[in-house]
Parts: structure tokens; C-alpha cells; sequence
């Protein structure tokens, strides 16, 4: 490899990860005229675009989802949170590798692995993923009507998608898996990116830090880069209290599910996640370093199984 391929390589990303080399704005915008129009030399006189205008950071999704995972038909209502492609990738590749821990190195794909998205979004952008990458299933929720009605209008509108993700609606927004998941369903991982912020205050206050570190620039009223409707951002608590409820609800269904599974944003948080995870007699509890850009974040990962029933699980339903 040479050193310029090096030097362009985001060597933070899952080696897996499509778009660890710099993106290639000329293909992108062969794809997405609308995105060409975007695209200047940043203050160090290479090509980029602005990752501080929501509508240009679509235009480019779009055209990632397009150009490296061949999904032509994906959209959704502006008004919602618009995912950094690189990022939810690594979440599943991380996953996957998790999965191969437990089958002899092996990712097990296709419809031997469904997948549980609490919070699928309007995007749908895991369970995207996810199918293109390894053929997985995936059970999409949310609370949200409008999210459930795009993220079902993009299965429907992809071929590659009909059959393979399900969409449901959670009634109830103290809840992650009642209401949603029968008691006789089997999933091999749940996935969550939880929302982070406690309150529209310091929702507010993060988006000024993240607009400061992309532009320099200190915003009075600032848009969100990624766009997003409240409640895919904010919750009573914040993901803190978020994630606690997803553990308590989680040894319910301890055998339902082989691996659980959050993002969790906050260093802080990850205390109280392990106390939590103590006291609920969680079997195994794994900690999987990520990172994008300058952000570092983490998967926390727990099983209610012992290793006799984890093998039993893969016997059943990996071979």
C-alpha cells in the first residue's frame, strides 16, 4: 500500500467498511448532479463538500448508498435524522465479527441471522446495511408512525429488501421489546443507536460544539448537520436512562435473543451500563471500541446465555 493511499485511508473504520479510502467525490457526483454543485476546495485545497448543511450531507448519503452499496431508491422526509453512512457501516460489521467470535471465525449470513433495530428511523439505514453486506433479516421498530411509514416506503421501493426487513410500530415509547416481539420470536442480535441528548437545550448546545469543529464558525441558531425530529435525538434521560431501560427490558427476553447489543456515546455512561448489566446477571458482557473521523464511541454487547445454551443456539440455527 502506498503512502499516499495510507495517508488517505480513515484507518479508524472497520477494515470491512466501504469507505475507509477518501470519498470519491467525481464518481459521487456522476451519481448525484445535485451534490456536483457542492463541491469546493476546503481550506487545505482538496475537493470536500460542507458537513455543516444538512441538505448537501443528504445529497452525499444518497449518493454513498448508491455508489458503494447500489441502493438507487432511498429517501425519506427532510424534517429526519439523515445517518453518516461510514459510521452505522461499522456498527454492523462490528456485529458480524461479534457473531463469527461464537462460529469458529465464521460470519454467519443470510437468512440464518435476523436482526432486531430498536429505533429503525425513517432511513432505515441498519437494516440497509445489513442485508446488502451479509443477506441478514431484520425487524425494524419504532415509535414513531411517520418513520415506520418512510423506512416501509424504501423496503418497498427496493427489491433487494421485500421479504428480508419487517417494519413495526412501538406503541409505547418506555418499551423496547414488548409490544413488538412475541415471546415465541427468535433474533440473533439487537441492535440501538439510543438518543443521546436529555433535553432540546443540550441538544442545542452539542449541535453548536459539532457546527464549531466542522466550520470554525460559532452559530447563534444553528441547523442540525444531520437534520433529526426530537425524539430521535432527545429522550427523558437521555441515553443513559435509555440504555438502562433497554437492559432491564432485555433480561425478559434472555432467551429470545443471543447477543443484545447498544451503541453508547458517553464514556460516562458505561459505569452504570456495566452496574446495570451486573445486577441483572448478564452472562457475558463484551466492549467494542469504535471510531469515525475524531468521535470515539463503543458497542456494549451482552448475552443472558451460558456457553451450553450458546452452542445450542449456533447448533440450531447457524448450521
Amino acid at each position: 500500500m502506498s503512502d499516499k493511499k495510507n495517508e488517505l485511508e480513515k484507518t479508524r473504520l472497520h477494515s470491512r467498511n466501504k469507505n475507509r479510502e477518501r470519498y470519491d467525490l467525481h464518481a459521487l457526483s456522476k451519481i448525484s448532479p445535485a451534490l456536483a454543485a457542492h463541491i469546493k476546495p476546503n481550506k487545505f485545497g482538496v475537493n470536500s463538500v460542507d458537513f455543516a448543511n444538512p441538505v448537501v450531507v443528504k445529497l452525499l448519503n444518497k449518493a454513498l448508498l448508491h455508489h458503494y452499496y447500489g441502493i438507487k431508491d432511498w429517501d425519506f422526509p427532510d424534517e429526519n435524522l439523515c445517518p453518516p453512512i461510514p459510521g452505522r457501516a461499522d456498527y454492523i460489521h462490528h456485529i458480524a465479527d461479534l457473531l463469527s467470535e461464537n462460529n469458529f471465525g465464521r460470519v454467519p449470513k443470510g437468512d440464518k441471522v435476523t436482526c432486531f433495530d430498536i429505533g429503525v428511523g425513517a432511513s432505515c439505514i441498519y437494516p440497509i446495511i445489513g442485508v446488502t453486506e451479509y443477506g441478514w433479516n431484520f425487524i425494524g421498530s419504532d415509535i414513531d408512525i411517520k418513520s415506520i411509514a418512510s423506512a416501509q416506503k424504501i423496503v418497498n421501493d427496493n427489491e433487494a429488501f421485500k421479504g428480508k426487513i419487517t417494519c413495526r410500530r412501538q406503541e409505547n415509547p418506555k418499551d423496547a421489546f414488548y409490544g413488538v416481539i412475541n415471546r415465541e420470536e427468535k433474533f440473533d442480535v439487537s441492535i440501538c443507536n439510543p438518543p443521546f441528548h436529555a433535553s432540546a437545550e443540550e441538544a442545542q448546545k452539542g449541535t453548536l460544539r459539532k457546527l464549531k469543529n466542522l466550520s470554525g464558525k460559532t452559530e447563534k441558531t444553528p441547523q442540525l448537520n444531520f437534520a433529526g425530529i426530537s425524539n430521535e435525538l432527545i429522550c427523558d434521560g437521555g441515553e443513559h436512562k435509555f440504555i438502562h431501560n433497554i437492559i432491564r427490558e432485555s433480561k425478559k427476553f434472555s432467551n429470545n435473543c443471543y447477543w443484545f447489543s447498544t451503541l453508547v456515546s458517553k464514556q460516562s455512561n458505561l459505569k452504570g451500563i456495566y452496574k446495570s448489566l451486573d445486577k441483572e446477571d448478564a452472562f457475558e458482557v463484551k466492549t467494542i471500541p469504535m471510531g469515525t473521523g475524531n468521535k470515539s464511541t463503543r458497542i456494549v454487547a451482552w448475552t443472558f446465555l451460558n456457553m451450553e445454551e450458546q452452542k445450542a443456539w449456533i447448533d440450531a440455527r447457524w448450521k
